[in-house]
């Protein structure tokens, strides 16, 4: 009986098992909607393909898809910026929420030869998006930092389009060598100018501030990094083209305040001094800067494509920039051409290429503002033929006179101009090791090359009171070549879900040669040479030595770097660096150095569970040894001048010791001590940072005075000691958050950082030359105390 009610249920079972495994197979059209899940909005463009075919669609401008395919199979869905899913088809309608891969990674940021999510991070990291830099129109990425980053002091020295900022990360350390941070494109030491590279190719920038993070980088970290990671492709991904560009004007914000000519006649009166006369007259009021300064004109232009293949992905973007100052004849022009190539040969081999070059012109340099503020408001700038005048005169001297329509009339006879051509270039070939789940190696090749032209002409009686003044012309050249090879072993994988560990070791070995020549001539015989042809002067043609130079450095360094991480609670980072540097002397060339972090997750203990409103809460300490090397090539050797004299009737070169050697020169290094605390609060709204730090510079490069007894000034000696204390507080927070509407985010950045020289040469309490106290701030200003 049992078996005949077994066979029976059987029967009845077949047909619907029939019809279930033809619906399974069948062939259906799914629809849906895909959206992302920051804010709700429809993706345009996400790539969707069935798993393991060609089969797939892309999402249209309000995030719509339709695609065919049989019920079970798997979809995936991915889009630049945002973590891939895959979904099994069980009906016709599928909506897919993406997320940001940043947050859904946990936020994941550069830390120098590798990544790592924010959360395990024991160093002090600052980060900052392309979002966030892109908010800026600029120049450079520089301006759009500004203010951005605590600890991060960005001092504008040169209001000329093109010039870079100046960049300290927590303070200065040093007085005579290098205070300027390490630059790294795409995981290779950056040798350009910062003004090269486009904001628009820039995904994100990672700032290594403290030892524990910059001493990977070794020596060249001594005064932290700036990482720059540009956009790349993705995979599989279609194709996406973009424009980016703005128009804009400059105008002066503020003028110089100036004596009036009523004013400054009453002053003269007062001090009974100078009389108005020659091109003065009594009454008379010119606003020399009304005459000089013009309305600028600022243009970015960027387009670009990105997409991939299976297993590969692209990147391809040009871009132009124009800035002209406001200042007439001072302009700025940029172009830029960007690649990325990334490919998968096999599963355990892939390749890749990016390069960025620009080629940039500055024009105008020799433009100032002191002929224009030193003129007289009492002189008529206009001849009687309404005529601007060349020169005029004082009573105490002469001068030219230089307005905007002077200026651009001389456009090819007074010329100060820079062309640049730079080009960066990092190739790298990986290997996955198949036998172990995580090991790899990496080799990567830095090829980079920079040259600029410097020319100057000055036509004849231009800017000058003498109008028979012969032309002048003036050029030099300077070239740079680098290269650096890495080959690095690591080691990344998760033991039982709660042990995590990454392995880092690496060889490095590279290589700057520099080169420079100058030459100048005067009376130019024809002013189309313009600084052309500088071998046809009429009068004197100058090699000067003291402008020529020919340098080559080397550094080599080996490293290694471990990274544990305990059920995402406690965190180890420890690193060991060696490098050894042709600046030093020998026997003095190496110098390795430790750092090491710990970090403790709170917030993810057992105990802190009930407390809903804290959603992060991390504790940080670091320490770290850095070294800096940012001396002059040959310093350890000495140089010689030379000096012509007379020898009778005839001439003779004499070479003289004007830097004596030092056998001796070493490495100059900082030790840091950091301690910090990370929160998030209220699911996200409001998240910070606050820093501790304390930084020590031991056996400072400084240049040691010597008596004149000794017939030279001084020489480069580690002599000096310097201290840095500082703390940072950084804020964010979302103060009204409306997907559908306004959305109001607010950051604010604290930081304060105060340093003193603890020891200089020879024990001395005081260099009055150099302007160098002991106790006291490194940049102080020593002058005769006024009484009135």
């Amino acid at each position: 009986m049992k078996r005949r009610i077994l066979l029976r249920a059987v029967l009845l079972l077949l047909p619907q098992l029939f019809f279930s495994l033809l619906s399974y197979g069948q062939t259906m059209t799914v629809k849906g909607v895909v959206t992302s899940s920051s804010d709700g909005l429809p993706i345009v463009g996400v790539n969707i393909i069935e798993v393991g075919t060609t089969n797939g669609t892309i999402t249209d401008v309000d995030g719509n898809y339709s695609i065919s395919v049989a019920q079970g199979k798997e979809l995936e869905f991915s889009f630049i910026g945002f973590a891939s899913q895959r979904h099994v088809v069980s009906s016709s309608e599928l909506n897919v929420v993406l997320e940001d891969e940043a947050l859904a990674m946990g936020e994941v940021v550069v830390i120098g030869y590798g990544t790592a999510r924010r959360s395990d991070v024991t160093g002090s990291i600052a980060s900052v998006s392309s979002d966030e830099l892109r908010e800026v129109p600029a120049t450079d990425i520089t301006y759009a930092l500004q203010g951005r980053v605590a600890g991060v002091d960005m001092t504008q020295t040169d209001s000329k389009p093109g010039a870079n900022m100046q960049i300290r990360i927590r303070g200065q350390r040093s007085l005579s060598a290098s205070n300027d941070p390490l630059i790294v494109l795409d995981g290779i030491p950056f040798m350009g100018s910062l003004s090269d590279i486009s904001p628009n190719d820039i995904k994100s920038m990672d700032i290594l501030k403290d030892a524990s993070s910059t001493a990977i980088y070794g020596s060249r970290g001594a005064n932290g990094v700036i990482i720059i990671t540009t956009v790349k492709g993705r995979k599989e991904a279609p194709a996406q083209f973009s424009y980016n560009g703005y128009v804009g004007a400059k105008t002066l914000f503020a003028r110089y305040p100036m004596m009036n000519g009523a004013q400054l006649e009453k002053m003269r009166s007062i001090a009974g001094k100078y009389n108005t006369s020659n091109d003065e007259k009594s009454g008379v009021d010119t606003d020399w800067q009304d005459l000089f300064y013009t309305t600028g004109v600022v243009n970015s232009h960027d387009v670009s494509v990105t997409g991939g293949t299976k297993g590969g992905a692209y990147s391809f973007g040009g871009g132009y920039y124009h800035d002209e100052a406001v200042v007439p004849g001072q302009s700025y022009d940029r172009f830029t051409l960007k690649a990325s190539i990334e490919q998968e040969i096999r599963e355990w081999f892939k390749l890749g290429l990016t390069t960025n070059s620009n080629y940039n012109i500055t024009k105008g340099n020799q433009i100032g503002l002191y002929g224009v503020l030193s003129m007289s408001p009492l002189i008529d700038p206009y001849n009687a033929d309404g005529t601007i005048k060349k020169v005029v005169s004082t009573e105490a001297d002469k001068t030219y006179v230089l307005t905007k329509d002077v200026v651009e009339s001389l456009e090819d006879l007074w010329i100060n101009e820079t062309k640049a051509l730079g080009t960066y270039n990092n190739m790298f070939v990986e290997l996955s090791a198949p036998f172990l789940k995580g090991l790899k190696y990496r080799m990567n090749l830095g090829l980079n090359y920079r040259s600029s032209k410097k020319g100057e002409f000055t036509g004849v009686g231009v800017n000058s009171t003498e109008a028979s003044n012969p032309a002048t012309a003036a050029l030099q050249h300077n070239e740079s070549l680098n290269w650096a090879v890495e080959n690095l072993i690591t080691y990344d994988n998760t033991f039982a879900d709660l042990h995590s560990v990454n392995f880092v070791a690496m060889y490095s070995a590279e290589q700057t040669t520099k080169t420079q020549s100058h030459m100048s001539g005067r009376d130019i015989p024809n002013e189309f040479f313009q600084y052309y042809n500088i071998g046809r002067a009429d009068g004197e043609i100058t090699v000067n030595p003291s402008y020529q130079d020919y340098e080559q450095t080397g550094l080599v360094s080996w490293m290694g770097r471990l990274m544990y991480s305990y059920d995402n609670k406690y965190m180890l980072a420890a690193t060991i660096r060696s490098d050894a540097s042709s600046r030093l002397a020998e026997g003095h060339k190496w110098h390795t150095y430790p750092a090491f972090s710990l970090g403790w997750n709170i917030k993810n203990e057992s105990f802190m569970e009930d407390i809903v409103w804290l959603d992060v809460l991390k504790l940080r300490v670091g320490y770290g040894q850095t070294s800096n090397q940012a001396v002059a090539p040959y310093s350890t050797l000495g140089s010689l001048s030379t000096r012509p004299y007379n020898f009778g009737s005839e001439t003779a070169t004499g070479y003289y010791v004007s830097t004596l050697p030092n056998p001796e020169l070493g490495w100059e290094f900082s030790t840091t001590m950091n301690y910090g605390v990370d929160f998030t609060l209220f699911n996200g709204r409001l998240s910070g940072t606050a820093e501790v730090y304390t930084q020590k510079t031991e056996d400072i490069l400084l240049n040691v005075n010597l008596p004149g007894t000794s017939g030279v000034s001084s020489y480069v000696g580690n002599i000096g000691k310097t201290e840095n204390k500082g703390f940072e507080l950084s804020l964010n927070g979302t103060i009204i958050d409306n997907p559908d509407g306004f959305t109001w985010d607010m950051g604010l950045n604290l930081y304060l950082n105060r340093n003193k020289l603890t020891e200089l040469a020879s024990g001395a309490d005081r260099d009055e030359g150099n302007g160098w106290f002991k106790d006291h701030p490194i940049d102080v200003i020593y002058d005769y105390e006024k009484i009135g």
